[in-house]
Order: structure tokens, then C-alpha cells, then sequence
């Protein structure tokens, strides 16, 4: 079922672009919730993932470019985010439902299959996607988060392990109401914070040691100078009315799946991914650091490139986007 259709604003970056139609949004019904979609053009679909803290916004420099051509361009607001449906149960949020929910927006859209591109957690919704239903997934993209396969643990309780006493912001988002309420107190000061400190072009160091006990997140993130250039005011503003309205609740139930994540994907243990694969990232992207990109090699057997963006920080999409489009149409031509 699919109802309120409107065009969105103009994200046009060049007269050409400006001059072509504006991205539509509507909301279809997916996996027994309703999803927002932006999409614009017409062709083979790529579906595009966002991740933490983020919105389908985060796509607005590759919705108008791929368009341009030739593809249908789609990016939702994933389970928990913006204008789509933000169920009460942690247990909702699992990969099993994310994944789901993907498979349910091409039911919804009439597509057979689409090339999927996830950043930060869109990542890995993608990759689990690639693995669970091939036959609908002509390629997959991930950005920041390489593939990792299944591990011998529960990934919690290897974190936990590893930080000891130590500050950690996904251990740290585990118990419920703690940090929501954290990063909802001043939501501006909260976006601010996340999208200056790990961006190419903070001053300050972020993911700096700091002890477990009494340390919250803004406490983690340095109090930035300015907003990137990347990241308009007028950007900001649209972001942080969104997380005003919703909270962060949403999000943050993707991080507390992550045990039931492991428990849920037995069956996919020792599985590669085997359709056609793409890795973007940026040099300063401080996630990359926890994640051996290298390993992909033995798990991608058809992993096509792996680009790393110099002077990019963990918005590869939102601060390069010309080198992020241009490497999105190169592996998109060559799918056939």
C-alpha cells in the first residue's frame, strides 16, 4: 500500500540537476510497519541505507545523481528513524526485522531486486541482506563498516571484555533510558557534537580513553569549534527537528540487537557474500580502525574495489560526495 506522495525540496547541486525532478516522498507499507521513502528517478533500483545518527537526508547528493543516470534512487528512513514507524520493542530492531524491512520496501516499490548501499549501520543491514536473499540483491555497497563474518561470541560480551573499565560508546547505549536520555537533553548540542567529532575535519580527538563509570557521551565527544563544511546550518536544522520529534530511542535499539543479532544468525556462520561488492571509506574515519577491512578479501570473494577517500572523515557520503557518486556509477555500470 503506498499513500502521500509529495516532491521534497530541490538538492540539486548544479543547474543541470536543479533543473530535473525533485525527489518524491511517500510512505509504503514493509514488514508490518510504514516506511518513509524519498526516491527519485527511474531504472534499476539502488536502495540507499543510512546509518547513525542520520536520516534519509544523508543521501541528498546521491539521490539527484544517480537519477541523472538513469537509476531509480530510493532512500528510506530505516526502522526507529524520521518519518518511519518507531515500534516500542527492542527486540523489533534486530537484523532479522531490519533486513526484512528491506526486503519488504521491494515488495512495496515492485521491484524484483535492487543494488543495496549502507552507511555506518546500513552496512551492515546490506550485508546480512546480501547474505540472506542473494536473488534480490544485484550488488551490495557498504560504506565505513566493512563485512564481518560471524563471530565465536556474543559481540557484547567481547567488547565488554576488551574496554574493561574504559568508556565505550556501544556499551554505553545498551541500557535503555540511559543514553537516550543523554543524547535527547539538548538534541542540537548532540548532532553537533557526533557529526564535528568524527568528521575529517575535527580539531579535537574523539574516542579518547575515558573511564567507564560517570562518562556519557558528551563527555566523548569534544564540544566542536564550527560545523564542518560539509554540514550546513540549514542541514543541521533538518536533522536536528527530525531527532527532536523522534528521540533517538530508535537507533539506539539497533545497538541493544546486537547479542540477539549473534544469537539470531546461526545459520549464516561461515556463509560469504557472493554477489558483486563495493568498499568505501574515508582515511579519518576513526570506525574503520575497529573493523580489519583487509579480511573482506576471504569473505567478498567478489569484492570489486575497495576505496579509501583521503582527508574523509565517517560522513563519506555527506563530505565527498562527487568522489562517493563517482564511485557508485562506476561499480553500477559495470553490473550489466
Amino acid at each position: 500500500m503506498t499513500f502521500a506522495t509529495h516532491t521534497g525540496p530541490d538538492l540539486g547541486s548544479t543547474p543541470r540537476l536543479r533543473a530535473m525532478t525533485k525527489p518524491t516522498h511517500r510512505t509504503v507499507r514493509t514488514n508490518g510497519i510504514d516506511m518513509h521513502v524519498a526516491e527519485q528517478g527511474e531504472g534499476p533500483a539502488v536502495v540507499l541505507c543510512h546509518g547513525f545518527p542520520e536520516l534519509w537526508y544523508s543521501w541528498r547528493h546521491q539521490l539527484p545523481a544517480l537519477a541523472e543516470a538513469g537509476y531509480r534512487a530510493i532512500a528510506p528512513d530505516q526502522r526507529g528513524y524520521g518519518g518511519t514507524d518507531r515500534p516500542s520493542a527492542v527486540d523489533d530492531y534486530d537484523i532479522i526485522h531490519l533486513t526484512d524491512d528491506a526486503l519488504g520496501l521491494l515488495d512495496a516499490l515492485g521491484e524484483d531486486s535492487a543494488v543495496f548501499v549502507g552507511h555506518d549501520w546500513g552496512a551492515p543491514v546490506v550485508w546480512n541482506l546480501a547474505l540472506r536473499a542473494p536473488e534480490r540483491v544485484r550488488g551490495v555497497v557498504g560504506m565505513s563498516v566493512p563485512f564481518l563474518p560471524r563471530g565465536p561470541m556474543d559481540p557484547v560480551q567481547a567488547l565488554d571484555a576488551l574496554f574493561a573499565d574504559q568508556f565505550f560508546y556501544i556499551l554505553y547505549f545498551q541500557q535503555p533510558g540511559v543514553a537516550d536520555q543523554d543524547l535527547g537533553r539538548d538534541t542540537r548540542d548532540t548532532l553537533r557534537r557526533f557529526y564535528a567529532a568524527i568528521s575529517a575535519e575535527a580539531t579535537a580527538e574523539a574516542f579518547r580513553p575515558l573511564p567507564r563509570e560517570g562518562t556519557t557521551l558528551r563527555d566523548w565527544l569534544p564540544e566542536p569549534g564550527a560545523l564542518p563544511g560539509w554540514l550546513s546550518q540549514a542541514d543541521l536544522d533538518l536533522y536536528v527537528t527530525e531527532f527532536t520529534r523522534t528521540g533517538f530511542t530508535g537507533g539506539l535499539n539497533w545497538y541493544r540487537n546486537l547479542k540477539r543479532n549473534w544469537e539470531r544468525t546461526q545459520d549464516l556462520d561461515g556463509r560469504k557474500v557472493e554477489v558483486p561488492a563495493l568498499f568505501i571509506a574515508g582515511e579519518r574515519d576513526p570506525v574503520i580502525a575497529m573493523f580489519p577491512v583487509a579480511a573482506m578479501n576471504e569473505w567478498v570473494p567478489d569484492l570489486r574495489g575497495t576505496l579509501m577517500i583521503p582527508e574523509t572523515g565517517h560522513w563519506t557520503q555527506q563530505e565527498r560526495p562527487s568522489e562517493v557518486n563517482a564511485a557508485l556509477l562506476r561499480f553500477l555500470s559495470g553490473l550489466g
